[in-house]
């Protein structure tokens, strides 16, 4: 029981402590301080040893951070509670593995606690975590680099000036290493790690884009439409009646609508509806940016989003689709029948689609969860001047997962260097700066519109430059390292 306590029970602790590193609370030194005393457990544990504790420490980090997973698919979902509980359960339990592995390779590459300390741990973190968010269509929530971005209007920890050099990936092996030298308590280790952050705080200081033409007026629109109402026939009449007045109210040169805002495929919406909010922003030169699924004959429909106005109409289909939510993957039909999630079976958007031009600006658009998976994201980002996201996280209620969510979206404007647009169904609504910082939020669960100004931003960051592919090889020269060094020592 003893060693149950130390292998499992302490990192899971350990895990959930984690948790308010991250948004809404932003503890960023949190996630630092809980990994190197995992690492520290970990510093001369067996394999298997080490595999329990990776796996106890995600359980913990997963069960207190992303537990949201049930208010989806049972509150919103209709999965019966029981059901429901157990499924979140094993969802935690199954991703908790690629902790487990990353210390369990760690103790396969480095017996020596030093080198396990130092750069093993770190590495082997990483990988798995970069893997995670991949692997079955991926789930990158709560890597460690999202804990250091900004968390609203801060600037958020030092390291986040890694983010537009070597992306998400690169600020989590940049807290891990700090972890590990930490977890060592050698002196030249520690000493590299004051060089990591101060480094980190220097590049927070360089500008890798420039300005592009004047700054655009913006108007997001938080509609509130509670999911559990969203697709009755009943509401559909009073949610066409709110967003038409909040368009037509705005003067804005950009206007943009939540995802799903109208909540019907965009053949069957009344055909004098979309021309009358188009002609209200061709009369000040403006666009409407709008998300609507949209059907494309039998079986085929997309979530979708239009832009119409002044400029020419532009399309943007989603990609990246959601499982359960949005497709149903092979074999797993019976959960979905469990569930009552309309429009539950969406096409592919193509690969690569390029921005919409909309109000003197070049949008790079994603739908919801699409901005979980930065390097996808980097084709668009590159043409476009601002970064959009239209979302609808209504499915997750008064959780953790819109804080969590907009702090991913953070990430994606350090990325890039870009300022970013998020309108969403029940909140967050906001304004992000090229420096991932909110400069205007609406409320969650009120209805409004969000009014201010985004400056367009043109030119590569190096990460929109060389993706992931920098921070891979860093790892891999890494792993090199650890194979060669345990090699002569054996």
């Amino acid at each position: 029981m003893k060693s149950l306590l130390r292998v499992v029970f302490l990192p899971a602790l350990l895990g959930a402590l984690a948790v308010p590193g991250y948004a809404p609370v932003g503890w960023f030194l949190l996630p630092v301080l809980s990994l190197a005393a995992l690492f520290w457990l970990a510093r001369d544990a067996t394999p298997r040893s080490a595999f329990l504790s990776g796996w106890g420490y995600g359980l913990g980090l997963f069960l207190a951070g992303v537990s949201w997973v049930y208010v989806s698919i049972s509150v919103y979902g209709g999965m019966p509670a029981p059901v429901a509980v157990l499924a979140t359960l094993l969802f935690c339990a199954f991703i908790a593995l690629f902790p487990g592995l990353a210390l369990w390779l760690a103790a396969r590459l480095a017996p020596a606690s030093s080198l396990r300390l130092g750069l093993a741990l770190p590495v082997a973190w990483v990988l798995l975590e970069w893997v995670r968010g991949w692997i079955f269509t991926g789930f990158p929530w709560l890597a460690l680099g999202y804990s250091q971005a900004p968390n609203g209007a801060d600037m958020g920890g030092p390291l986040v000036g890694y983010a537009p050099v070597l992306g998400v990936y690169g600020v989590s092996l940049m807290v891990a290493l700090s972890a590990g030298t930490l977890a060592s308590l050698r002196p030249l280790l520690l000493g590299f790690g004051l060089v990591v952050w101060l480094a980190g705080w220097g590049l927070q200081q360089v500008a890798w884009t420039r300005a592009e033409g004047a700054p655009v007026s913006v108007a997001l629109l938080q509609g509130n439409v509670s999911q559990d109402m969203k697709f009755r026939p009943e509401k559909l009449d009073a949610t066409l009646r709110l967003y038409a007045r909040q368009v037509l109210a705005s003067d804005a040169r950009l206007v943009v609508t939540p995802e799903t805002a109208l909540p019907l495929f965009r053949s069957n919406v009344p055909r004098d509806y979309l021309e009358m909010l188009a002609d209200h922003m061709r009369g000040h030169g403006g666009d409407l940016v709008i998300g609507l699924p949209e059907d494309a004959g039998p079986e085929h429909y997309y979530n979708s989003v239009v832009s119409m106005g002044a400029s020419p109409e532009g399309l943007y289909r989603k990609h990246h689709l959601v499982p359960f939510g949005e497709f149903v993957p092979f074999g797993f039909r019976w959960a979905v029948d469990m569930m009552s999630i309309p429009l539950g079976d969406f096409s592919l958007g193509a690969v690569n689609q390029p921005p919409l031009a909309a109000a003197g600006q070049k949008l790079a658009v994603n739908v919801c969860y699409e901005d979980a998976f930065g390097e996808e994201r980097i084709h668009a980002a590159r043409a476009a001047t601002l970064l959009v996201n239209v979302s609808n996280d209504a499915w997750f209620g008064n959780s953790l997962s819109p804080a969590q969510h907009l702090q991913i979206g953070a990430m994606r404007s350090l990325e890039a260097e870009r300022w970013q647009l998020r309108a969403n169904n029940t909140g967050i609504t906001a304004i992000l700066d090229a420096q991932g910082r909110v400069r205007g939020q609406l409320p969650s669960f009120s209805t409004g519109t969000l009014t201010g100004t985004a400056q367009g931003r043109m030119g590569d960051t190096p990460y929109l430059i060389w993706g992931n592919g920098g921070v891979l090889t860093l790892l891999g020269l890494a792993l090199l390292g650890i194979y060669l060094t345990g090699r002569r020592a054996r």
